[in-house]
């Protein structure tokens, strides 16, 4: 294939990613639409250069390499953008400075001391810019998520850059007798409008199973959540103690469980509105989320109450933890203006026996230690007897 034939197979590429994405923007969800756009705009802007490059021999000159060239440049900085909104992450001016940088030197070296190496050096130090920015984004939202699609692309921009780089030595040191790069004859030049081409192409499939990835993540996260209070719910809460209760007689360890009740809550609701209760309830899932352990599970069980997962404790260890949390939440009443609202849990507390055969039956335990403390006078931690 010559170059001029790959630069508008490119184009057309690059315009149908364009609008496929245009087709789906709407069915994204609203968090990612600025991403999408981003990318979008991207890919057309990157057809744009494309169509201005493989039409140098038939425009001027100082408007075709010059345009071209920046239009390549500022669509693969708005992939690096669209990277960055995807991750939720600021962007900087800086990244756009490569952008005037090329085209001003592609003008220079066009019209006032022309030099198609150098020409090619400076869009390929702007490209290798931009593709390593980008892989470097994409790592560094790895602890968002760890999908294959993120590191597909970031292996992509990686490459392509290695790829830029081959291609400004051929130039530089190389024998071949090129004047720009539409002139047949090197397989370079032939290489240059698929590498436009494939940033779109195979970047755009990535980005849309980044998106597809997202999205399963947050369904899947909505499923285990409690909506209110974002700890775990109560089907995560059994399918969790399951497995750790499965574990521990395994591995002949222990688990733990303490279900916390927040004490006279219907009077919170009853004298302040569910609106503030909502919000106290909030205040306590954030204290007892702050007072657990790195590998403790705490869930909401429902209504005012809460439950806590202690892996590998002991009872005794695990009535430590359990007076942890219940002093946590005294010393930190609900203060929402002037109103500040004392808040203590009674807490019921079990740790595996012989007895238990399922989570179920553990969660009972602890269930009936629970009611002791309420009987007991409230704001205080009972363990279960062991069965």
């Amino acid at each position: 294939m010559d170059p001029l034939t790959a630069f508008v197979f490119s184009t057309l590429l690059m315009l149908a990613n364009g609008a496929v994405l245009g087709f789906m923007h709407r069915d994204l969800p609203e968090a990612l639409q600025p991403s999408a756009l981003a990318w979008r705009v991207g890919t057309l802007t990157m057809a744009g250069g494309c169509l201005m490059l493989g039409l140098q021999l038939q425009l001027p000159t100082w408007l075709a390499l010059p345009v071209g060239n920046g239009l390549l440049m500022g669509g693969l900085t708005l992939y690096w953008r669209a990277l960055q909104r995807f991750d939720g992450r600021p962007g900087h001016w800086a990244i756009w400075v490569p952008t005037p940088t090329v085209m001003l030197g592609v003008y220079w070296f066009s019209e006032v001391q022309p030099s198609l190496p150098v020409r090619v050096v400076l869009s390929a130090v702007g490209w290798i810019i931009a593709l390593i920015g980008s892989a470097l984004t994409l790592r560094k939202g790895r602890a968002l998520d760890h999908a294959l699609s993120r590191r597909v692309m970031a292996g992509l921009f990686g490459a392509l850059s290695v790829v830029m780089l081959v291609r400004a030595l051929y130039f530089v040191f190389g024998a071949g007798r090129e004047q720009t790069v539409v002139d047949a004859g090197s397989w370079v030049n032939a290489l240059t409008p698929m590498l436009a081409a494939g940033v779109p192409v195979i970047g755009t499939t990535a980005f849309l199973l980044m998106c597809s990835e997202r999205l399963r993540r947050q369904w899947e996260l909505a499923a285990s959540t409690d909506a209110l209070t974002g700890l775990w719910n109560r089907r995560t809460l059994t399918e969790r103690g399951t497995a750790g209760l499965h574990q521990a007689k395994a591995s002949a360890s222990s688990l733990a469980v303490a279900i916390l009740d927040v004490d006279h809550f219907k009077s919170v609701n009853d004298r302040f509105g569910h609106e503030v209760g909502d919000l106290a309830l909030q205040h306590v899932a954030q204290t007892v989320l702050a007072a657990c352990r790195a590998n403790d599970v705490p869930g909401r069980h429902g209504g005012e109450e809460f439950v806590v997962l202690f892996d590998q404790m002991d009872s005794t260890q695990a009535m430590a933890a359990a007076e942890r949390l219940r002093e946590a939440l005294e010393a930190k009443p609900y203060v929402r203006g002037e109103l500040s609202l004392p808040i203590t849990v009674s807490i019921g507390v079990a740790a595996t026996s012989p007895g238990d055969l399922a989570f179920d039956h553990l969660l009972r335990r602890a269930d009936r230690a629970l009611y002791r403390a309420k009987n007991e006078g409230r704001n205080r931690v009972v363990l279960a007897d062991a069965e």
